[in-house]
């Protein structure tokens, strides 16, 4: 048995260090400073250990040592919680806020236009409860009246103290009952480094932080809980008396002195117009934040105003939660079509019903390759959770096969090619994951993408022929068609085939088309199936490219001469992530195509040339019609009013119109129509 002068030497080490280990813990975690490195501190640690186990008498509860206990529990016990752990009503917009807070003047007309704004914690709500500034109980939320005792769980949490953290302003908190609420995290960067050691174990990854989290305060065995990094961050201090916390900032700065973490995010704002300052400036940070979050909370300041406005069901009127737009969201999968890119990649995509992900609206998204859709096996007709990766690029999450109708097949990604591309033939290079076009190259591509963007029936580039093409990609200097629109004249001078005059008139040939009129420019992107004239109706129907870039399937087909194919290659067209960079970069770089409604003599009217014309060429003759509104045509259909006839008629032209009832009009009548 140690001497007493011993014991009381170990006693008064003993309180000394957990002093400075509590002082290390309140400026590490609430502070987010360090007075000394972790090394040091896991050696006062170890020595008060050390100490505890050589005098077990001088163990209590509230010692740094004792914050993981071994034996595991048979079950949660069930607590009430004394006051309701409630939710709050959900608010979307600014609008929704000016309802909410016209609700609480009509309920009470005095209501002070003072607020608390916070972060909108993504974790799982507790509550601690310290009886004279000791932590005795740890209760989840629950169904807000009746939780669960997590209290082992949450004593492994490095950053909950066990005592509340004696100060001279307060005093008053450590004696009686204080009650603090807060949600259980997971930051991000600790929940990344989980998963990589996850993933290095061969072991399958978590889904995301706070639904582990809630998991792992769910774990009957404190040991496990101990292993993982959970935080526990406070927003709310209940005492028995009001006046205690006048109001909810009050409590927040309380929280602080008492060794609580906070969200280092509240302010106190007046009003609605800064109500939504701090919602916009939370949202421009939030991706940068340690912690996630879907929104921010707005509580009304006063807490006797608070507690005088009471509920709404199971909802506070005096409080509301901003919810930023939602991040997941659920689709039915109308189509799976496959974009040809522009180096001959095929890349499946989704198309589905129109939904809102993260604030914007979606209607496709990448499959990426076969394997990719063999492992989420999606199919036409499924129910999918759509997801933005990083906040901008859609992606298909997974299935909900428990809404998959009958009659869905699995997709033959094979056949699909073969379906949707005919006429080509593709393959899938050893050691690649993606199929591509059999016999091009990405410059073979582009060199006759650039041509068709650049000939008479597209931008209509002078001295932008095959020649110069050529000489431009295999110099490096266009890589997709928007590059066209940053050569310079003195990296074209630096070729052979360019002297001063030449280079000079092709910069301005390319400079004088950044604003081409819509259909040409739609035409030029050579998406397949997509002609002059389909590109004149695509663009009569959706007038900008912003528009035609959202359009649905079913929007597409209801347009007039775009059948299915037609809309599932224009659909698929702008679903490719490189397609969509591409426009972004024509907008960049000043380029801006712009619709002009025609409404000509010649609106609604079709017309089919045959035969030779004296006055012009053919293209001539179809630009002057699409130039006083009217349709030009290919071939005699049952829609065509005017068949022009030149010299050497087809004769199967003409029994076309005649079956069809079509007007037969000479060159000369067609110049008076002009």
């Amino acid at each position: 048995m140690p001497s007493q002068p011993n014991v009381t030497k170990a006693r008064e080490r003993v309180a000394k260090l957990r002093e400075l280990i509590n002082d290390y813990r309140y400026h590490y975690h609430v502070l987010d400073e360090s007075i000394m490195s972790e090394a040091a501190a896991d050696s006062l640690k170890h020595e008060l250990s050390e100490l505890e186990l050589t005098y077990p008498d001088l163990i209590t509860a509230d010692s740094p040592t004792q914050r993981v206990a071994g034996k595991a529990l048979d079950k949660f016990v069930k607590v009430t919680h004394r006051t309701p752990m409630i939710s709050l009503a959900d608010v979307f917009n600014e609008q929704e806020i000016v309802a909410w807070i016209d609700r609480m003047r009509r309920t009470l007309p005095a209501v002070n236009d003072e607020y608390l704004c916070d972060i909108k914690m993504d974790g799982l709500a507790c509550s601690l409860i310290y009886e004279n500034g000791i932590l005795m109980q740890a209760v989840t939320r629950g169904d807000s009246k009746v939780g669960e005792d997590v209290t082992m769980n949450v004593r492994t949490i490095e950053n909950v103290p066990l005592t509340l953290r004696p100060n001279q302003k307060f005093t008053h908190f450590l004696r009686g009952r204080t009650e603090i609420r807060g949600e259980i995290v997971m930051y991000k960067a600790e929940f990344a480094k989980l998963n990589e050691l996850r993933e290095k174990q061969g072991l399958s990854l978590f889904k995301n932080p706070r639904n582990l989290a809630a998991g792992t305060i769910r774990q009957l065995n404190p040991q496990l809980v101990a292993e993982r990094p959970l935080h526990f961050v406070g927003y709310d201090i209940i005492r028995d008396t009001l006046e205690d916390t006048p109001t909810i900032a009050f409590g927040y700065s309380v929280l602080s002195e008492l060794g609580i973490t906070t969200s280092r995010q509240t302010r106190v704002v007046k009003g609605l117009g800064e109500i939504m300052e701090y919602v916009k400036r939370l949202g421009e940070i939030r991706e940068d934040l340690p912690f996630n979050t879907d929104g921010a909370v707005i509580k009304l300041n006063d807490r006797a105003q608070f507690a005088q406005l009471g509920t709404v069901g199971k909802t506070p009127r005096a409080a509301v939660a901003f919810k930023f737009a939602a991040e997941e969201a659920t689709t039915i999968v109308k189509d799976i079509v496959i974009s040809i890119g522009r180096t001959g990649a095929a890349t499946p995509v989704a198309v589905f019903d129109p939904v809102q992900v993260a604030g914007t609206t979606v209607q496709h998204a990448s499959l990426h390759n076969a394997d990719e859709i063999a492992r989420l096996d999606v199919r036409r007709g499924d129910t999918v959770i759509i997801f933005k990766a990083g906040d901008i690029i859609p992606q298909v999450q997974s299935v909900l096969r428990e809404l998959r109708p009958k009659e869905t097949k699995p997709i033959n990604y094979l056949e699909e090619l073969a379906r949707q591309y005919p006429e080509l033939e593709f393959v899938r290079p050893e050691g690649e994951v993606v199929y591509r076009v059999k016999g091009l190259t990405g410059d073979i591509i582009l060199k006759r993408s650039l041509q068709h963007f650049a000939s008479k029936g597209a931008l209509d580039i002078d001295t932008l022929g095959e020649k110069n093409v050529v000489a431009l990609i295999d110099a490096g200097l266009v890589k997709d068609l928007a590059d066209v629109y940053r050569l310079t004249k003195e990296q074209l001078l630096a070729l052979d085939r360019f002297a001063d005059i030449s280079a000079n008139k092709l910069f301005t040939a390319i400079a004088s088309k950044k604003r081409p009129p819509l259909e040409r420019f739609v035409f030029g992107l050579g998406i397949r199936h997509v002609g002059t004239q389909t590109a004149i109706d695509l663009v009569n129907a959706f007038e900008s490219i912003d528009q035609l870039a959202h359009a649905t399937i079913d929007d597409l087909k209801a347009v007039d001469g775009v059948g299915e194919v037609v809309a599932e290659s224009v659909a698929a067209w702008f679903a490719d992530e490189d397609n969509m960079a591409l426009l972004e970069k024509f907008a960049k770089l000043g380029v801006v195509p712009h619709y002009e409604k025609k409404t000509g003599r010649l609106a609604r009217k079709s017309f089919v040339v045959t035969g030779s014309l004296e006055s012009m060429s053919r293209d001539q003759a179809a630009d002057k019609i699409r130039a006083l509104g009217g349709t030009f045509q290919s071939a005699v259909a049952k829609d065509t009013d005017y068949l022009v006839a030149g010299g050497k008629v087809g004769v199967s032209k003409l029994k076309k119109a005649e079956q069809y009832g079509t007007k037969i009009i000479n060159e000369k009548e067609f110049l008076e129509l002009l």
